[in-house]
């Protein structure tokens, strides 16, 4: 076969303990499901259902990656965030099957472009300028269950050059993985290469160009991003 233009790189993340890579398909996230922070984007998480949004596979950044500071933003915020990784595809997963589907776990940091976000999100349009810019996802080494078996509870912290920011245990989670994975299959068919980003604590906020942002979660160690200059 051949094509118009070569086709784009495959998309894929380091596993630890492995000289294999996890190839990326589709980054599904997890709307405000921590219940501070869904307060402090001025919603009631005891009435919410969950709901996503998606990221394109491509807009990936590994540990230690700088990323620049992104265009037609003045708002540029963090999220730490617990991600798995699909190993098993499925359709209408039970909560009980859930665990067998999951590949390995990682630390993501959801960045977003909050002023777009927010305006979208006024006018009733889709957050994809907030949410699915280029460099968007930053996610680290994904940890294979064999290593990590399946966080249920322990820190979730995001340090800003230093200063801590964000705090939680991965026991606050409103909708837990295996719930996730249920709730989603429903909808979607879950496939391998699939990453699932399960939402962030409350704390958010801005970052600047010169920032250093570092996410850790117990249990799967810590990322760091750079913030460099406009794009």
């Amino acid at each position: 076969m051949t094509y118009c233009f070569p086709p784009p790189p495959v998309v894929s993340l380091p596993v630890i303990g492995r000289d294999q890579r996890f190839p990326v398909r589709r980054i599904y996230c997890v709307g405000r499901n921590y219940a501070e922070h869904a307060r402090e984007m001025g919603k009631d998480p005891d009435r919410d259902p969950p709901f996503f949004f998606t990221k394109p596979a491509d807009a990936v950044v590994e540990d230690g990656q700088t990323v620049p500071y992104p265009p037609e933003t003045q708002n540029f915020h963090y999220e730490a965030e617990l991600v798995f990784a699909i190993g098993k595809a499925g359709a209408n997963i039970s909560e009980e099957r859930a665990h067998d589907h999951i590949f390995g776990y990682a630390i993501g940091n959801d960045l977003t472009r909050r002023d777009l976000q927010l305006a979208a999100r006024e006018a009733g349009r889709p957050w994809d300028w907030g949410k699915a810019f280029d460099r968007s996802a930053v996610i680290g080494p994904i940890h294979p269950v064999e290593s990590v078996g399946h966080p249920e509870s322990g820190a979730i912290r995001l340090t800003l050059n230093g200063t801590l920011r964000q705090s939680a245990n991965l026991a606050d989670l409103i909708w837990s993985v295996p719930e996730i994975v249920s709730i989603l299959s429903r909808s979607m068919e879950l496939r391998p290469g699939d990453l699932v980003m399960t939402g962030t604590p409350a704390g958010v906020g801005a970052m600047q160009v010169g920032d250093i942002c570092v996410v850790s979660i117990e249990g799967l160690g810590e990322i760091r991003t750079p913030i460099g200059p406009r794009a």
